[in-house]
C-alpha cells in the first residue's frame, strides 16, 4: 500500500448503462486498482460517474450529441484530475473533443483501432509514446486463443460462425477478428463464416439457419446492439439470452458475463483485469505522470470461464485439466 496521498477526483464515463455487462466490471477494476495504489474511494478519492446509455436509450445521433453536451458540462463543473472513458462511444464522442485540452484522459475497452481514431483526430503520436493528453487500454479479444481453447473442448471442430452487427463496435470487432484470423487463423484448421446482422429479425434468421446446420461446431456471437422492425432495441444481454434459449450449438463467450447469462463459455475478455490495467494508468497520472508518457496497451489477459449447466444441456463434458485452469465456473 502506498503512503498517504492528497485528495483527488476522477470521473468515469460509461458508454452504456452503469450495469452494462462490459462497462460495470471495467469500472470495478479501475476502482480496485486505484485503492491498491493508495487512492481509496470515499477517503482520499472522489469518484464521479455518468452513464451515456448509448445502447438502449440514447442511441440516435441526436440523443448521443445531447449526452456529449451533458458530459462536457459535468467535466467543466467537476474538473476531475483524470477522466476515465469506458468503451468506444464515450471515447469517440467525448475523448476526441478533448484532445490537447487540460483534461487528463485514460480510456478502457476500446474496440476500434487506436490508429483509426487517430486518423479522425490527431490524439496519438504512437502507441508507445502517445505524446498528448490521452492514453489507455485497447480491448484485445484474444480470438485465436479462444479458438484454441474451443478446439480442446471440441476436438472435431471444423466450422465456426461469427455473427456481428453494423454498430461501430460491431465493425471494430470484425476488423480485429479479421486481423487475428489473417495472422494465425490458418493454423487452426477451422472454416470461419462471418455474418453481419442488420436487424434483430436478420439475427434470428441467421441463427435459426446456422443452428440447424450439423456441420457447424461453434458460434461466436459478437452482436451488441440490434433493433427490430418496431424500433425496439435489443441489448447485448438480450441477444445472449435469446441465443442460449434458441440455439443448441456451443457458443464462445466474448467475455465471462456471457457465460453467466447461460452461454457455454471458453476464453473471453477479462473486463475486470482490463479495468485494473487502466486503473494502474489512472494511478500513474494521479501521481504526476502525463498520459502522453504512458504507452497505450492491449488488454493483457483473457479469462477462462465455463457454464457447467449449459455444458450438461448440450451433452458435453469439459476436460478436467481445462476446468482446473478456469478463472470462473458457473454451475
Amino acid at each position: 500500500m502506498a503512503g498517504k496521498v492528497e485528495n483527488k477526483s476522477i470521473m468515469i464515463v460509461h458508454s452504456y448503462g452503469l450495469d452494462n455487462i462490459c462497462g460495470d466490471p471495467q469500472h470495478q477494476g479501475v476502482v480496485e486498482r486505484l485503492a491498491k495504489a493508495g487512492f481509496v474511494a470515499g477517503e482520499n478519492l472522489t469518484v464521479h460517474q455518468y452513464a451515456m446509455s448509448t445502447k438502449k436509450v440514447n442511441n440516435t445521433p441526436e440523443l448521443i450529441a445531447k449526452q456529449v453536451e451533458i458530459v462536457l458540462e459535468k467535466i467543466d463543473s467537476i474538473q476531475p484530475d483524470v477522466l476515465v472513458l469506458l468503451d468506444d462511444n464515450a471515447f469517440r464522442t467525448v475523448g476526441l473533443k478533448l484532445v490537447d485540452s487540460d483534461t487528463n484522459i485514460v480510456f478502457s475497452g476500446l474496440n476500434g483501432q487506436p490508429e483509426d481514431y487517430d486518423r479522425k483526430v490527431k490524439w496519438m503520436d504512437s502507441r508507445s509514446a502517445p505524446g498528448h493528453n490521452i492514453t489507455g487500454v485497447y480491448e484485445k479479444l484474444h480470438f485465436i486463443d479462444a479458438c484454441k481453447v474451443q478446439k480442446k473442448i471440441l476436438p472435431g471442430l471444423k466450422k465456426m460462425l461469427v455473427v456481428s452487427d453494423e454498430s461501430p463496435t460491431g465493425r471494430a470487432v470484425l476488423k480485429q477478428l479479421g486481423r487475428e484470423i489473417d495472422e494465425a487463423g490458418s493454423q487452426l484448421g477451422i472454416e470461419f463464416e462471418i455474418r453481419i446482422a442488420t436487424s434483430w429479425e436478420e439475427y434470428v434468421d441467421i441463427l435459426g439457419q446456422a443452428c440447424s446446420d450439423s456441420t457447424l461446431g461453434t458460434i461466436y456471437p459478437a452482436a451488441t446492439l440490434l433493433t427490430d422492425k418496431n424500433g425496439k432495441s435489443r441489448s447485448t444481454a438480450d441477444i445472449v439470452k435469446w441465443t442460449v434459449a434458441n440455439c443448441r450449438v456451443p457458443g464462445i463467450a466474448i467475455n465471462y458475463s456471457f457465460a453467466r447469462l447461460g452461454m457455454l463459455g471458453g476464453a473471453g475478455v477479462d473486463f475486470i483485469a482490463m479495468g485494473r490495467q487502466a486503473g494502474a494508468m489512472v494511478a500513474a497520472v494521479l501521481n504526476g505522470t502525463s498520459p502522453g508518457d504512458i504507452p497505450v496497451e492491449e488488454a493483457e489477459r483473457y479469462a477462462l470461464v465455463f457454464n457447467l449447466k449449459r455444458a450438461k444441456e448440450l451433452g458435453m463434458e469439459i476436460p478436467a485439466d481445462i476446468l482446473m485452469a478456469a478463472d470462473v465456473v458457473y454451475k
